[in-house]
This record gives structure tokens, C-alpha cells and sequence, in this order.
């Protein structure tokens, strides 16, 4: 049951009445509008210099359970191989691999408007994130296998953007080795991939990333938006559905769901996280922050009443949280959340409503 609150300690309150008052506490998950100085008193932030104060301690607490950002040198040429090509409608479909580090190399399916093959005119672009399945992977965003209602990369094609739809580590027909590539979490591997992607798209020729690019993910994809958007600015616009609630609220706060191997505790995911079992107060970061630090970038959320996965109540916390930051930066009309009547799921309704959000960033 959903029970977070969003009262303030009074301890807290103190530290947002002004500089010069010592407190020891750590920053809260909920009070954005505070940072931790290099003196380690908790200020209020007034300014968007102070946010960045607590962007970046927002990073580094992700970082402390995700692994470590991966280096610059590890950005090798691409090495793009096209597997096979196929035209479907007005774009073709290529399944590609492509060089995303040293020993490794990553499944996507890139989608290219005949206009953009002919060099007759330039795409916005979109990073289109699967949900979870171990059989079609990231053909589900292609509707290709899986659930249906899932396809946006094709949708999307379909209205003319250039759209990349890469696989998800250790899921389906992608199993890179994350030990002996060092990574700590199968997160953080697929933000250097979606990261990678990014790259990708900004070699081609007739990509126009003038206006950045926007990120789409359902469920699994849904997450894997925000975490990506968070580590990389190149993408402009984010659009998560079923992706996300407070981490104190997965499940009702369910230990069996807090052990090594299961929920966000798997190795596709942030194993660390066990650690946090029967004290989830004490995870370092949660999407409280994480959308906080996707500002002012404009997000949609697609939270269904019904999703068996995260709770509606507890989304709305996480961006009713996150809204101070949007104020600040005189964005707060930039998020948009919708609560469909429905399960686990991205209606056709919901999905045309975040196509033309996309569509108000890119093509303005």
C-alpha cells in the first residue's frame, strides 16, 4: 500500500530557512530543494548553479549502486555491420550490430524513412527502449514478437523519425559478459549502450540532432529511459510508461521482492540493491530525484491505475516531488502524466498522445 508522505522533519525545515545552520542529516530523497555544501551543511537551492549541486550528488548516489560511468576511451569507432535489410511501408528496417565498447558488440534495429535512404531530407530521431522478454527481446519494439501495443519503433518510423530500438544485456539473444566487461549492474551497460546509440545516430548523415533526441521505453524500456536521460543531456525529451515508482513503494515494500536475483536486485538490473532489503529508506538515490534531474527536459508519463507493477499514487509522488526543480527552471508545465483505466499497459490512446508530445520537442 502506498504510504509515503510528504510532510518535512523539522530538522529539515531548519536547513531550508537559510545558510549558516549546521545539520548533520543526509539529504532527503523527497526535499529536492536542498544540497549538501563542501562544508557538508544542507542548503536551500535558490539557483539553477545550486541544483547542479545536487544533480551531480544525485549521479554520484546512482553511481554507488549502478557501478561507475563508463570512461570516454571506451567509445570506439562503431564498426557498424547491417545483418538485414527490409522494406516495410515508407522506411526500411535493418537489424544491425554494432561495435559499443571493446569486446562489445550490440544487437538494434534501425528504422530509416525512404527520404532519409535517398539523402532527399533530414529525420528527428527517437531511442526506442523493449520492455522485458527473454524470447523477442528488442523485437517487441517493432512488433516483431511479444505483446502487442509495444511497437513504437515502428509506429514512430511510420511518422517519419529515424528510430534505433537496441537489445537489453542479458535478455533474449543478448548475453554480454558484464564481469569481464567491469561493469557492477546491467543498468549501467545498457545506459553506455543506449549512450552508444546516440553516437550512432549522430554519424549518419541525414540524422538532425539539432533538437536532440527523444527516448520512449515501456516497462523495462520505461526506466531505462529515465536512467539513460539522466546520464546523457543528448536526449531532449523522455517518454516512460509502467517504468517507474518510488523504490520504497515497489510492491508494497515486499522484502521477497528485495532479494539478490529478483526484481531490481537481478544482475540485468543493480544486484547492490539487495543490500538495501528491510531498509529501503536508506537507497541512496530514487526517481524522486531521478526525474528531478531530468529538468527542464519535457517528460510524459503513462501510469496506468491498475499497473501490478508500480503503483499510480506513488508516480505522482515522484513527480509532485520533482516539480520544484521544474518550477525553478520556469518549466513546469513540462510534464505531462496520464492515468489510463487499464493493466500493465501503453493503450494506442496513450501512445498517440506521447507521439505528439515527442512531436512539440523535435518538430516545433
Amino acid at each position: 500500500m502506498f504510504v509515503r508522505s510528504l510532510l518535512i522533519s523539522t530538522s529539515t525545515m531548519l536547513s531550508l530557512c537559510g545558510p549558516g545552520l549546521a545539520q548533520k542529516e543526509s539529504l532527503q530523497r523527497d526535499q529536492l530543494m536542498q544540497y549538501q555544501a563542501a562544508d557538508e551543511m544542507i542548503l536551500p537551492v535558490k539557483t539553477e548553479v545550486d541544483w547542479q549541486h545536487r544533480r551531480g550528488a544525485i549521479l554520484a548516489a546512482m553511481q554507488t549502486v549502478m557501478g561507475p560511468e563508463r570512461s570516454t576511451n571506451r567509445r570506439v569507432d562503431l564498426q557498424i555491420e547491417v545483418l538485414e535489410k527490409k522494406a516495410v511501408g515508407n522506411y526500411e528496417r535493418r537489424l544491425i550490430t554494432f561495435q559499443s565498447e571493446p569486446e562489445s558488440r550490440t544487437p538494434a534495429y534501425l528504422c530509416l524513412p525512404n527520404g532519409v535512404l535517398t539523402g532527399k531530407q533530414k529525420a528527428t530521431a527517437v531511442l526506442c527502449l523493449h520492455p522485458t522478454d527473454n524470447k523477442a527481446g528488442h523485437k517487441v519494439a517493432l512488433g516483431l514478437g511479444g505483446k502487442k501495443g509495444r511497437q513504437y519503433g515502428t509506429e514512430l518510423a511510420e511518422r517519419g523519425y529515424v528510430t534505433i530500438s537496441p537489445a537489453y544485456p542479458q535478455l533474449a539473444n543478448y548475453w554480454p559478459n558484464l564481469e569481464a566487461l567491469g561493469y557492477e549492474s546491467g543498468t549501467m551497460k545498457a545506459i553506455w549502450d543506449n549512450s552508444r546509440c546516440l553516437d550512432l545516430l549522430e554519424s549518419l548523415d541525414n540524422v538532425d540532432m539539432n533538437r536532440g533526441v527523444a527516448a520512449i521505453g515501456h516497462s523495462l524500456g520505461g526506466h531505462n529511459a529515465i536512467y539513460s536521460a539522466v546520464f546523457d543531456d543528448r536526449i531532449s525529451v523522455v517518454v516512460t510508461s509502467c517504468g517507474f515508482d518510488s523504490y520504497r513503494d515497489y510492491q508494497n515494500a515486499s522484502k521477497a521482492v528485495w532479494f539478490y536475483g529478483k526484481g531490481w536486485c537481478s544482475s540485468r538490473y543493480m544486484p547492490r540493491m539487495s543490500n538495501y532489503r528491510g531498509r529501503l529508506d536508506d537507497i541512496p538515490f530514487d526517481f524522486t530525484e531521478m526525474v528531478g534531474a531530468l529538468a527542464p527536459r519535457p517528460l510524459f508519463v503513462n501510469a496506468p491505475l491498475h499497473d501490478s507493477n508500480f503503483q499510480w499514487k506513488s508516480v505522482d509522488y515522484c513527480v509532485e516531488a520533482a516539480k520544484p526543480v521544474y518550477a525553478l527552471m520556469n518549466t513546469a508545465d513540462a510534464i505531462q502524466v496520464y492515468h489510463p483505466d487499464c493493466g500493465h499497459d501503453f493503450p494506442v490512446e496513450i501512445r498517440n498522445a506521447a507521439y505528439q508530445f515527442i512531436e512539440a520537442v523535435l518538430r516545433p
